[in-house]
């Protein structure tokens, strides 16, 4: 009878455990951002392919109505620095500016670098 209730016990313990909440739901959408991070700084991917899918997580971003992470729109405009599109590079650096005005200072250190400058 012991081991009846014990294991009764046991399974209500799993079944409660495994509806506790999961946590906060994250803020921002990262999609495949922090790879392609490090791809970058690995320098093992096409910077052609990186602006790709760092244009997919914005679209998906879009599509669950969550803001993209800090940093994303600031990669982008190095990726477009990088392959010689200083114009979306600036739109870019800008739009990073306008949603993390904390961001500004780099941004700005970005657009007067020499290559990236208009």
């Amino acid at each position: 009878m012991k081991l009846l209730q014990l294991s009764a016990a046991l399974i209500a313990a799993g079944v409660l455990a495994g509806c506790a909440p999961k946590g906060p739901e994250p803020l921002y959408y990262w999609g495949d951002y922090q790879q392609q991070v490090y791809s970058y700084y690995k320098q093992d991917s096409d910077p052609l392919k990186q602006i790709d899918a760092l244009n997919l997580d914005i679209e998906k971003a879009k599509a669950v109505n969550k803001p993209v992470a800090p940093g994303l729109h600031a990669q982008l405009g190095l990726l477009y620095a990088k392959t010689g599109s200083t114009d979306k590079a600036f739109s870019q650096f800008a739009l990073e500016k306008q949603l993390f005005p904390e961001s500004a200072p780099y941004m700005d250190f970005l657009m007067k670098k020499k290559g990236v400058t208009q």
